[in-house]
């Protein structure tokens, strides 16, 4: 039996260069059963990037995103709501807005979007 070991080898996505600076993101909703995040990172599928629960309501999530300028939303149970405490946001097609997450490469690791909502909708 011939072992191949290309096939185990993972690839690298940007190529052998340094590795892309990651984002942590934290958002707070005590009644939520799921949370994810949707954005331009990830063809705005929720179902790809769950964030996990780390207990009280509190749920995080670290992209290792390349340099660059994203848009995103948080799904709290189906719901697309925006980054309540981001800094910037821009209006989207639909009537509400998207969060901006500004990516660098120089940028401190991890930087923190911290998003927080007491009160469930």
């Amino acid at each position: 039996m011939k072992n191949d070991t290309k096939k185990n080898r993972t690839k690298h996505r940007n190529g052998g260069g340094p590795p892309a600076p990651v984002v942590h993101l934290e958002f707070t909703h005590p009644a939520a059963a799921s949370v994810c995040v949707a954005g331009t990172f990830n063809d705005w599928r929720p179902e790809v990037t769950p964030m996990i629960p780390i207990g009280e309501g509190r749920w995080a999530k670290e992209l290792a995103l390349p340099p660059g300028t994203y848009e995103y939303c948080v799904v709290v149970d189906g719901a697309f709501l925006p980054d309540p405490l981001t800094q910037e946001t821009v209006p989207n097609p639909f009537g509400g807005v998207n969060s901006v997450v500004r990516v660098s490469q120089t940028q401190p690791e991890p930087s923190v979007a911290p998003a927080e909502r007491s009160n469930p909708s």
